[in-house]
């Protein structure tokens, strides 16, 4: 018997044995696009011999249609996908980029390889996503505490944020030398970004166990102190928020910051998390795709129920 999870009106059955993995990696994000194909960022290497990535199309029942990119991703990180546009942060590369949905580069943002000046684009970026006016907001986590703004055609409107790169001091360098940036409208590691139907932005600040609200200006409006763990975060139809945030589940809060719950448990079982939820997507159908860092294609489908 499937395993059933989620919380107040919001419940999934696991869908068991989903996806036809041609292959070990780990997937980082996952997102639809308008048929409900399934696309998945997949770490195929990472580490002092290299790194090497890849994205696979699915459709809605697991099977495998397409994987391409490896020649073009270095650290596969976060993606999202508007209008059928692939948009997709490459953490190793320090680049944002767009794609068909067979893989065609539409545009390229950074410069691939190299790290931008401190302050602008891009450190290790983490995630893109598109907002209701059209522009492009990319949180810019990793090697340095910053979010930008672009227009639809990649001009750079302005980047916010302060904060010293601690968590990469830390993890890279085992030595923090910095200062953690953890007053209004400064980060920890901005890991994810959402915007509303009307322009505001959210920002999982992850190592501060917190997600932060702005204007479309990046103006600080107020934050939610009670997500730890905070990577990723998907709005569905509802205008309700569903947050990947890692060790802690899956989170679902309005968006006046109040909790619906929280569901998802660890554990080697179907269903449960083996690794640490990283990347989230609702389909057409309110589907859930949740993928997990931390293990070996653990990327899984719960359909609403």
């Amino acid at each position: 018997m499937a395993l059933s999870v989620g919380v107040s009106g919001y419940r999934y059955e696991h869908v068991e044995g989903w996806g036809e993995f041609p292959r070990g990696g780990v997937v980082s994000d996952v997102a639809t696009d308008s048929e409900d194909r399934v696309y998945a960022c997949v770490r195929l290497r990472q580490g002092p011999d290299g790194n090497e990535g890849e994205m696979w199309v699915f459709d809605r029942n697991g099977k495998l249609l397409d994987r391409w990119g490896r020649d073009i991703f270095t650290v596969p990180h976060g993606l999202f996908i508007h209008d059928d546009v692939l948009y997709h942060a490459d953490a190793g590369d320090h680049t944002v980029r767009s794609f068909t949905p067979d893989g065609k580069t539409l545009m390229v943002l950074g410069t691939e390889g190299k790290q931008g000046p401190e302050g602008e684009p891009f450190r290790s970026p983490t995630n893109p996503t598109i907002a209701v006016s059209g522009d492009l907001y990319v949180s810019d986590g990793y090697e340095q505490n910053r979010c930008h703004r672009f227009t639809s055609a990649g001009e750079l409107k302005w980047s916010w944020g302060r904060g010293d790169a601690v968590y990469y001091q830390k993890e890279v360098h085992g030595e923090v030398t910095g200062v953690v940036g953890d007053g209004p409208g400064e980060f920890n590691l901005p890991h994810g970004i959402v915007t509303d139907s009307s322009g505001q932005v959210y920002v999982m600040d992850r190592e501060n166990g917190r997600v932060q609200v702005f204007t479309a200006e990046g103006e600080y409006m107020t934050e939610w102190n009670d997500v730890p763990g905070g990577n990723d975060a998907v709005i569905d139809e509802e205008g309700v928020m569903h947050i990947a945030a890692g060790q802690e589940g899956v989170f679902v809060k309005t968006l006046d910051g109040e909790t619906v719950g929280s569901w998802g448990e660890r554990g080697e079982e179907a269903g449960r998390f083996s690794g640490y939820p990283h990347g989230i997507w609702i389909d057409s159908q309110g589907d859930v795709y949740v993928a997990q860092v931390g293990a070996q294609l653990a990327l899984d489908k719960f359909a609403r129920i």
